[in-house]
């Protein structure tokens, strides 16, 4: 492993981050807290992509400049979060903006994120949507998660339901991405915010993080951390860089996040309770004067990827493919690229990815994947709006 490492340092100078952050790592040794035995899988070397120029795209929704997040109602209306703080809602072909959404501390990879609509929307009319919030103590912003109904074009009944804490002016690592489990859990992820030697193995702290709370905001009492000293009780997972995807997989029933590493090493993981991913005791990537963060790569104690990138692509946006639409692709994961500008292909075989293709490259910064309702999946294009991903005809 160190020998492939080594002979693709060349490669590990591509910034995984997709944006001109130059934050350097620096290795420290830290304690780590108890947690269950992990049981992980070998992880695998990384593989080299593959060209499949099979697909195009079709303009759905013109001017949005980020759009980060995108969810579906029961009507198959489309809601979209653009990064600057806005929240459209598109059906019958127009696009209509909602007021009164919360204020967004918008600098750097902080904004409004992502979005979600309840389960079971058709009974309780939830929305759910992360972004960079000002409020509570300190200048900046940090990760906040809260709920609405929308009545009319405005949103209303809004609730917010976590609010990380404190906040900072670093315009770095916020996250964020939502996802509910086949039991009702609402989760989402919190970057840590430039803060790495500080944040993500401290339990007591917010960020660097994956949270499960009850839909209501409530936390579950059976979360891995009810009951200990000083800690954050809504945390289900710790030791995270950057979560940018995360899904809920249909076959297993298991929250996957794909996560972004410094330079070299983004990962995808998969998130169990009270899991402690290792970031930045063990990781994959170097720091981007090409220095060494660690020389380590795993121990015992914390939760193997199954799955990482060398080099880094900035992956954005994750989904698992269910529709016939696109029977080449159903059952695997589709996750967007920043820094390479093209959606990826992972072909699946249970947890192990067998091959890697790239489609429609130079689409742009893919942002944003979801496959909707009607079946059909749809992209979030940096400076394009969404497109619709479309098979070539013979």
């Amino acid at each position: 492993m160190k020998k492939i490492l080594t002979n693709l340092g060349i490669a590990l100078m591509l910034i995984s981050c997709g944006q001109n952050a130059k934050e350097q790592d620096t290795a420290t040794s830290q304690d780590t807290n108890p947690q269950p035995e992990i049981i992980s899988q070998e992880v695998p070397d990384p593989i080299p992509a593959e060209t499949n120029d099979a697909y195009t795209t079709e303009v759905v929704v013109e001017g949005i400049a980020i759009p980060w997040g995108i969810d579906f109602l029961p009507d198959q209306s489309m809601l979209i979060t653009d990064k600057s703080g806005d929240i459209y809602h598109f059906k019958d072909g127009k696009k209509q903006k909602l007021s009164n959404v919360p204020e967004v501390y918008v600098r750097g990879q902080g904004g409004l994120l992502d979005i979600a609509v309840h389960p079971d929307y058709k009974n309780n009319g939830w929305i759910y949507f992360t972004y960079a919030s000002p409020k509570g103590k300190g200048e900046g912003g940090n990760t906040a998660i809260a709920r609405a109904k929308i009545n009319g074009n405005q949103l209303a009944n809004i609730e917010v339901l976590y609010k990380a804490a404190p906040n900072t002016t670093k315009g770095q690592h916020f996250g964020s991405r939502i996802a509910f489990d086949k039991d009702g859990y609402l989760y989402f992820s919190a970057g840590e915010r430039g803060a790495r030697d500080e944040n993500p193995q401290d339990i007591t702290r917010d960020n660097g993080k994956v949270y499960r709370l009850n839909d209501d905001g409530s936390i579950p009492q059976d979360n891995p951390f009810v009951g200990k000293e000083n800690a954050k009780e809504a945390i289900y997972s710790y030791g995270h860089r950057n979560p940018q995807g995360m899904i809920l997989n249909p076959e297993t029933g298991e929250i996957w996040v794909h996560e972004h590493g410094p330079q070299g090493g983004d990962e995808i993981n998969v998130v169990k309770a009270g899991a402690n991913y290792g970031w930045p005791i063990v990781t994959y990537g170097e720091n981007y004067d090409g220095t060494p963060i660690t020389e380590e790569r795993s121990r015992t104690e914390f939760e193997n990827p199954i799955f990482y990138w060398l080099p880094s692509i900035a992956p954005s946006g994750f989904a698992y493919i269910t529709s016939e639409k696109y029977p080449d692709l159903k059952g695997n994961l589709l996750a967007g690229s920043l820094k390479f500008q093209y959606l990826e292909h992972l072909v699946l075989d249970g947890k192990k990815i067998n091959k890697r293709e790239k489609l429609v490259e130079k689409v742009g910064r893919v942002r944003e994947v979801v496959e909707g309702p009607d079946g059909n999946i749809y992209l979030g294009v940096e400076g394009k709006g969404v497109l619709k991903l479309v098979k070539k005809t013979e």
